[in-house]
């Protein structure tokens, strides 16, 4: 080197110099590469809002009727245990499974906003009831309990709200994690996927102590988690003095995405921090909170939103959907927290569709380009004939009266008559809202079986004379059938009733009436002499 360059020598500081910026180089461009590779990874995962519907909550939330877009997306919740059988799933310890398929028509309303195209998860737990791993002790019972919720309601998304007393029942986490994570595996074996998320209590300072031994031990069961929801709600002497509850929860954001970093790493698996906020989940409490004072505001929820956007956090939901509204002015007092409505002036707004806002246009990643809808290709309706043999009702016919309440089957859908109807075709696609007679409740499902013409017998309630005089209350049978008098009558034959017919003097009695009826025979009102 000396020889072509005579007089010139390499200094050890010079040396040191350069070496240090070959390092620092090198370093930079590592950094650069891991940060693009983060943020391709980022990309991949899926962005969502979805909100929680209390499903045994009165009144019924009609989550099949989605009034947004942004309400397409449900956390049905909670599945806790029966508190008679360990094992066995329940909507609230209130329905079993079939019994909500039949009292709250379940099982078909969910298959309603599939059909439209939503997305149903269910989340497990809650703070009141038991979640199934707090009572089922055995590992097989407990995995078969999740796969049945699962495999019932045609899920690919779960949720695990864990809280409370259930946090520190280590026993109880670890057979969670191992059952959720032998759930997840043989899914995937079968070509379905499985997404867990874990539902997480957290202050300002993030997750709790037992909130990150919970994520740790999912981990370590081999649970492929989606990402860790933490609640932001219901700080009480944690909240951060002088601070919104947007403040307080962007706080408990920030420190919750350096926990699951910090996990991650524990773990083994080094992830960038893209990802992780992609592993982050954020759920407010709207409106007023179960604390006096902690009152989550339009304003709160349009800066969260704006927030989750620019950080891409993974999923925004929020307690609960049933209580988007404001409150009647029938509500006397909303510092007291109403399952249906949110204590807050809301005007037109929704929180939904603030807090939606925050994650669309970033299922695919953020930034990633969007993608032309190919144009729709025209195509003939296929022709649908209904089955008697197969349909839960009677199938619909244009001759046939319907009253309110009455249900049909028409072109494998099930629909519930609004008032008296005739000859008005169910999917009629002109006809909307108050103008039409019928409501959708959802498709026949596969499982249906035509449901049995109740027929009442002899001795149900006097047999109908036409020389008789009937009050209103009066009731009668009449071809298999109990009617009651809705006023003075005589003469007037039930048939009317039995066709649908309004100006009739009688009255049908449902099916659950006419059961209850049934049962206690001599409670049956007798005819006035």
């Amino acid at each position: 080197m000396s020889a072509r360059f005579p007089g010139r020598k390499l200094s050890l500081v010079r040396l040191s110099i350069l070496t240090g910026v070959v390092m620092a180089i090198t370093a930079g461009g590592a950094t650069a590469w891991g940060n693009f590779q983060d943020g391709r990874a980022a990309e991949a995962i899926p962005s969502v809002f979805a909100g929680y519907v209390d499903v045994t909550a009165t009144p019924r939330y009609a989550f099949e009727d989605p009034v947004s877009k942004e309400a397409e997306n449900v956390l049905l919740s909670f599945i806790v245990a029966d508190r008679a059988n360990a094992c066995t799933p329940t909507w609230g310890a209130a329905y079993s499974l079939d019994d909500a398929g039949s009292a709250l028509d379940l099982d078909r309303r969910v298959a309603r906003l599939q059909q439209l195209g939503g997305t149903v998860s269910v989340s497990f737990g809650g703070l009141i009831n038991d979640e199934l791993a707090i009572s089922c002790t055995d590992a097989g019972q407990l995995e078969a309990a999740y796969r049945a919720v699962v495999d019932r309601y045609n899920v690919s998304s779960i949720d695990l709200d864990i809280e409370g007393e259930a946090l520190n029942d280590i026993a109880s986490l670890d057979r969670r994690a191992a059952a959720v994570a032998a759930l997840q595996q043989d899914r995937r074996g079968n070509g379905k996927d499985l997404t867990v998320w874990l539902t997480l209590p957290a202050d300002p300072n993030g997750l709790t102590t037992a909130g990150s031994d919970a994520v740790r031990r999912m981990i370590a069961a081999g649970t492929d988690l989606a990402g860790v929801n933490i609640m932001t709600m219901d700080y009480g002497g944690s909240r951060l003095a002088d601070r919104s509850m947007y403040e307080n929860a962007v706080s408990a954001a920030e420190a919750a995405h350096r926990q699951l970093t910090g996990l991650y790493r524990d773990a083994g698996s080094e992830l960038g921090s893209e990802t992780v906020w992609r592993k982050i989940g954020l759920t407010p409490m709207i409106g007023q909170n179960d604390i006096q004072g902690e009152i989550f505001t339009l304003k709160d929820a349009e800066e969260l939103s704006a927030y989750a956007s620019a950080k891409g956090v993974g999923r925004l939901s929020m307690w609960s959907l049933n209580r988007d509204r404001t409150c009647s002015p029938n509500y006397p007092d909303v510092k007291q927290v109403s399952d249906g409505c949110s204590g807050v002036e809301q005007g037109s707004a929704t929180f939904a569709t603030i807090l939606g806002a925050g994650v669309s246009g970033l299922s695919g990643g953020a930034g990633s380009p969007a993608v032309p809808a190919a144009s729709p290709q025209p195509s003939k309706a296929p022709v649908v004939t209904d089955d008697p043999s197969k349909s839960p009702y009677p199938v619909w016919n244009e001759t046939t009266a319907y009253t309110s309440g009455e249900r049909i089957v028409w072109h494998s859908n099930v629909y519930e008559a609004k008032w008296w109807t005739r000859a008005d075709t169910p999917d009629d696609p002109v006809l909307q809202g108050a103008a039409t007679p019928w409501r959708i409740i959802g498709p026949v499902l596969p499982g249906d079986k035509p449901t049995p013409q109740l027929t009442a017998p002899a001795g149900t309630a006097p047999k109908w004379v036409p020389a008789t005089v009937y009050r209103k209350g009066d009731r009668v049978l009449f071809e298999g059938r109990v009617y009651e008098a809705k006023w003075w009558t005589q003469t007037d034959s039930p048939e009317a009733a039995q066709q649908g017919a309004p100006e009739s003097p009688w009255a049908k009695l449902r099916d659950e009436e006419l059961l209850k009826l049934m049962a206690t025979p001599s409670a049956t009102p007798k005819p006035t002499p």
